[in-house]
């Protein structure tokens, strides 16, 4: 927001008393000007102040609606705890082990559009990883609770493919990361190398206390085909962890 004083076009140009019939008659056009009612700027301004910075939708996407009715008729989740994580909408919906959803936050994805990882990109230096192979994979994941090197606890997508879910680091200014997940769009929301970056708060919340002391089952949706293509919907089949 712009932080200079703006002077008042009413005070500086009309300050003048009316010494001709003409700036009489401006003078009483002005009075009756201001004494009609005015629209009020307050409440939108207090609204945008107080508003959530990124809307969430009335309903999730049509992906996830089917995916999740899928697993409460199938008990495709043995019993644990879900996550579905909406790469289209880069969204993330949890939920418990009977199937009641306890919260959706947006969330950062791998940087490159793709359902698949390159083979043994888990062993790489991240210097070795170029940006078409920075891919956050789709499927149907056992997850597990771990550290990383740092020995932050983090929550393990993907072992064997280094992905996992975890708080958005915001220590490199450049990328960004918090003005990203902050904004409406969906574009900016990729960036990472193939991990799922979650706002702290919401990690801490809805994650950490579940998913971060047992095993639960993460599905990751696709976005190059179908989810019904991806995960057997249609006969109740599942793709292998």
């Amino acid at each position: 927001m712009n932080a200079c004083r703006v002077a008042s076009p009413l005070k500086t140009r009309f300050s003048f008393l009316p010494r001709t019939l003409a700036g009489a008659l401006l003078c009483a056009s002005l009075v009756a000007l201001l004494a009609m009612p005015q629209p009020s700027w307050a409440a939108p301004a207090a609204v945008s102040a107080t508003a959530d910075p990124r809307p969430r939708p009335l309903s999730v996407g049509q992906d996830v609606s089917q995916v999740t009715a899928w697993i409460r008729a199938t008990g495709n989740h043995h019993g644990l705890p879900f996550a579905v994580i909406d790469k289209k909408a880069a969204m993330l919906h949890v939920f418990d082990a009977s199937g009641r959803p306890l919260g959706s936050s947006p969330v950062l994805l791998g940087l490159a559009v793709g359902d698949h990882s390159v083979p043994d990109i888990g062993t790489r230096k991240l210097s070795d990883i170029r940006p078409a192979e920075r891919t956050t994979p789709a499927g149907r994941f056992m997850s597990e609770p771990g550290r990383n090197l740092q020995g932050e606890d983090i929550v393990w997508i993907d072992y064997d493919a280094a992905v996992s879910m975890h708080r958005v680091r915001a220590s490199n200014k450049a990328d960004r990361r918090l003005e990203r997940l902050a904004t409406p769009t969906v574009a900016d929301n990729r960036i990472s190398y193939g991990c799922v970056n979650v706002p702290a708060a919401f990690y801490d919340a809805r994650i950490k206390p579940v998913f971060g002391l047992k095993p639960a089952i993460v599905y990751v949706l696709p976005e190059t085909r179908s989810v019904g293509t991806l995960f057997g919907l249609a006969d109740g089949r599942t793709l292998a962890p």
